[in-house]
């Protein structure tokens, strides 16, 4: 604010009235000055959000979050689930910011998180021997099991006689080597961006699930080329004729069917009373529902649930494992199996799974390299027991 002073003219005095009156007058000149300025300032502040405001309420744009649910996309999609009905999808105008990925099957649908935020994956069975068998992990190509498969000679002597040379065991080696379980998924990078849930903890869950069958596929039925050997896979010889490198079998009297409970009785004495006391019966579904209606003499159920939750079903007293890759029963099958798997099946592997992303060699494409290191064999002929469908 300027300062406004009064001269003297030609050495008159000035009053000290006349001297506030012209410094009041100067005031008020300045403060109208400020004022105005001020009030342009707010105008065109007024004028900026008017016009944002405008934008805003013109363009309409949905917000990335929650959507509104009557908005015209949502009733349309609805429509068309319900109804089949994709007049109201055609018609849309898509807006700037909506995603532009395909809408199909192969990932399309994922991009839009008011479809669904998880993905709903079809359920498989996954039960493995791997939880009655021995598990050990290992940091070398295979794994070695040292069997003592004879018994040492002994005799009784007296005092006077001399003392005969008597049988020495033999140790046997089983070598399981260990093999490459491998998966090579791909998604795109838009897709991975855009999507409403982890797509990549989604693919790891879904590559660890098919691990998990494909393992338990091999340790029953495995060739042991580049994949575990499975215990039936190996000779199988009647259980009265059996040596050691074979699986002995109890046959049901009775071709691809049951001739009363008498059999599974027989196969449980056919094992050695060393490994009864840590059996477990392996069979799938369908054979475990076959089982479930054979009663005893009395008419009581061989069969009975367990007492607690989470408590495994037993037969005969003896846990049951069902896993769907054991064979249905059928002419000369081997669909059930009896014995102490934590002795006579081994699984050697590397603990870790592994996964490589790999951005760059199939773009605009992510390569998800998955692997894990697995073996799996007998190691001890003697602890497995089958049971066989043919009349001997």
């Amino acid at each position: 604010m300027s300062k406004t002073e009064a001269a003297p003219r030609g050495g008159e005095d000035v009053s000290l009235a006349s001297e506030v009156k012209t410094a009041v007058a100067g005031f008020m000149g300045d403060l109208k000055t400020f004022t105005a300025d001020l009030e342009q300032r707010f105008t065109k502040q007024e004028e900026r959000m008017t016009m944002l405001e405008r934008k805003t309420v013109t363009t309409a744009r949905p917000v990335l979050g929650m959507a509104d649910q009557h908005a015209p996309h949502q009733k349309a999609f609805d429509a068309y689930l319900r109804t089949g009905e994709d007049d109201g999808l055609r018609g849309l105008e898509l807006d700037s910011k909506s995603m532009s990925t395909a809408v199909n099957s192969d990932g399309g649908y994922l991009v839009d998180p008011q479809t669904s935020e998880t993905i709903r994956s079809v359920l498989n069975a996954t039960a493995s021997i791997r939880a009655i068998a021995n598990v050990v992990n290992v940091e070398a190509t295979s794994y070695d099991v040292l069997i003592d498969t004879t018994e040492a000679g002994a005799g009784w002597a007296d005092e006077t006689s001399s003392t005969s040379e008597t049988g020495t065991p033999n140790i046997e080696r089983i070598a399981i080597p260990l093999h490459e379980l491998s998966a090579l998924p791909k998604a795109s990078q838009r897709l991975l961006d855009d999507s409403a849930f982890d797509i990549e903890n989604w693919l790891a869950g879904r590559v660890a699930d098919k691990f998990a069958r494909a393992e338990a596929a091999a340790f029953v039925s495995g060739d042991g080329v580049d994949k575990p050997t499975g215990f039936l896979t190996h000779t199988v010889v009647d259980d009265a004729s059996w040596s050691w490198g074979n699986l002995g079998y109890v046959a049901t009297g009775v071709d691809a069917a049951f001739d009363g409970g008498d059999a599974i009785i027989d196969l449980v004495y056919a094992l050695g009373a060393q490994y009864r006391a840590n059996g477990s019966f392996v069979m799938n579904s369908k054979t475990a529902g076959a089982v479930r209606k054979l009663k005893d003499a009395d008419g009581r159920f061989l069969w009975s649930d367990g007492l607690a939750a989470g408590e495994p079903a037993r037969l005969l007293g003896y846990p049951v494992l069902i896993a769907e890759d054991m064979p249905d029963i059928a002419s000369d099958a081997d669909a059930i199996a009896f014995g102490d798997f934590n002795a006579g099946y081994t699984v050697a592997e590397r603990p870790d799974l592994r996964i490589l992303r790999d951005p760059f060699s199939a773009k605009p494409h992510v390569l998800f390299y998955a692997t894990k290191r697995i073996g799996g064999d007998v190691s001890d002929f003697a602890a497995i027991k089958l049971l066989r469908f043919s009349a001997a």
